[in-house]
């Protein structure tokens, strides 16, 4: 069942005092509208296709995100056949569709058999007369006609004020009321260009919730996105417009994780199905190819990751020393980080998880030892301490893995790529083919070992340490092979033999902890 607003307007004005300084009580019903199939595509060099909108649309509906706005039908009829492949979903969710204040733009909606549609009309007078060109007075009439249109084809309305952070209040009030008087089931107080504060929030969502059912759309161009929407639910509105990772324009859109976190962590207020916002974050990622900064709120990888010796050490004595909530309550995992800074009990930790045995004596060794890496600006990988682990306790371990040749090639009309691996003691070739050189090694390499290959490639990243026609490039993978994982790093001029040799590596890691009989290759 689609949800429907349960305020009418007369309950809308007793469900929020008007004070700014209010809290949020934990009774509070709010709701998040999604917009990263719309406002946040428009985020510079984003293009998503069908079929990722659908993939999206898909991990929104898992989370339980109650408005999808999945696009603007006017941009054109790709875009159409792509909001019409979301509506073909028939998800729990409502899905909308984004539109100017056009009649045409709102039949356009209808085409694509959306349940509603955002009109955008223009709140303030910068809007109204250097954007639009027309007058206060035709602006209202004509925002009363575009919601008697919408509303007269049964859509569900919700009226933008844009630009209505440095709108005259009076007239941002007017906008509501004409929408709400003809039939517009909520207005939007739109933050448009990040403009704003939560003191100015709070004041005009506060005059417009005693008008009715209020939204609030925020962008963070001065880093107050998360602020400016609690600010607004806490002022009385009850549905915050976000995007996934925070995408968008300019500094991007408030961040859907963020305010869905803060509202559950602070005020207790529940409004989407918390567990599956990394995996969210990450085919959103993915499909946008915009990559999460490691240090973002709530999905970036070192939101949950301990390097600091003190910090891991009451980490690991209580996991809520210095963690807001536990990862598993975002669909994430508590990582221990290794560098200049990690503790003896960090290192004891991390051999732990690979099953390597050592004393106190030889935990205070490696723990010296990976500082002094850390000291030379390297990061420390998993590989380096178990490399170093194996040297200090004496333990030579035989490698299940080794790399012994590769030859790749990429100049004809498939990548091609050739393998020559010692397993176990036995030679091993073969060869494959991929999109592009390091792709087509990988796949020699899984052919090569067959089913011994049975790992997910977690990460991969890529970044050059020096300048150049002829730079180096580092090259870090995170494998994970029967819920353990590893992480090995290589430098190379060859970017395909950096890649090969860390996966082999990884692999080699892996297999050797596992201590599972070796398989044959597939013929």
């Amino acid at each position: 069942m689609k949800f429907r607003d349960e305020h009418s307007r007369s309950s809308a004005l007793l469900s929020h005092t008007r004070s700014p300084e209010q809290t949020i009580p934990p009774d509070r019903t709010v709701r998040l509208l999604d917009t990263t199939l719309r406002d946040g595509e428009q985020a510079p060099g984003v293009s998503l296709s069908p079929d990722e909108k659908v993939e999206i649309a898909r991990a929104l509906e898992r989370a339980d995100v109650s408005v999808i706005e999945a696009g603007s039908a006017c941009t054109g009829a790709g875009e159409r056949r792509a909001i019409s492949r979301v509506t073909d979903l028939e998800l729990d969710a409502r899905v909308t569709s984004f539109c100017r204040g056009l009649q045409s733009d709102v039949d356009l909606a209808l085409e694509c058999d959306v349940d509603g549609v955002h009109i955008v009309v223009p709140a303030s007078d910068r809007h109204v007369e250097g954007k639009v060109g027309t007058s206060r007075e035709n602006n209202l009439a004509t925002t009363a006609e575009l919601v008697e249109y919408a509303t007269a084809h049964d859509l569900w309305v919700e009226v933008i004020g844009e630009d209505g952070s440095r709108a005259d209040l009076d007239y941002l009030e007017a906008v509501a009321e004409t929408a709400l008087d003809a039939g517009a089931d909520r207005f939007c107080f739109a933050d448009t260009v990040g403009y704003t504060g939560p003191e100015r929030t709070a004041e005009a969502v506060s005059r417009l919730a005693d008008r009715g059912p209020v939204s609030a759309h925020t962008h963070d161009d001065l880093g107050l996105g998360v602020a400016n929407a609690l600010a607004a639910v806490s002022a009385g509105a009850d549905l915050v417009h976000c995007t996934v990772n925070g995408l968008g324009e300019r500094a991007g859109n408030v961040a859907l994780e963020e305010v869905a976190i803060a509202l559950s962590h602070v005020y207790d207020v529940e409004t989407l199905a918390l567990e599956e916002l990394y995996d969210l974050a990450q085919i959103v990622s993915r499909a946008t190819g915009v990559q999460l900064p490691p240090n973002k709120a709530v999905i970036g990888e070192n939101a949950f990751t301990h390097e600091s010796g003190i910090h891991t050490d009451g980490t690991l004595k209580d996991d809520r020393m210095y963690e807001p909530y536990a990862p598993e309550t975002v669909g994430r995992e508590r990582r221990l980080a290794l560098g200049k800074h990690t503790g003896r009990a960090g290192v004891a930790a991390t051999l732990d998880e690979h099953d390597v045995a050592a004393d106190d004596e030889e935990i205070a060794e490696i723990a010296d030892r990976v500082t002094e890496l850390g000291d030379r600006g390297r990061r420390v990988t998993d590989a380096d301490l178990l490399a170093i682990a194996e040297d200090v306790t004496g333990d030579d371990r035989e490698r299940v893995v080794e790399l012994l040749d590769l030859t790749a090639t990429s100049g004809g009309a498939v990548p091609t790529a050739s393998i020559r691996l010692e397993v176990d003691g036995e030679e091993r070739v073969a060869s494959g083919t991929g999109s592009g050189p390091v792709d087509a090694a990988v796949s020699a390499v899984r052919e090569a070992l067959g089913s011994m290959a049975d790992a997910e490639l977690e990460s991969y990243h890529v970044d050059a340490v020096t300048g150049g026609t002829d730079a180096v490039v580092t090259v870090e993978v995170t494998m994970v092979r029967n819920d353990r994982s590893v992480t090995v790093a290589r430098s190379e001029a060859d970017i395909t033999r950096a890649s090969v040799e860390s996966m082999v590596d990884a692999l080699d890691r892996l297999l050797a902890a596992d201590r599972r009989p070796l398989e044959p290759a597939d013929d």
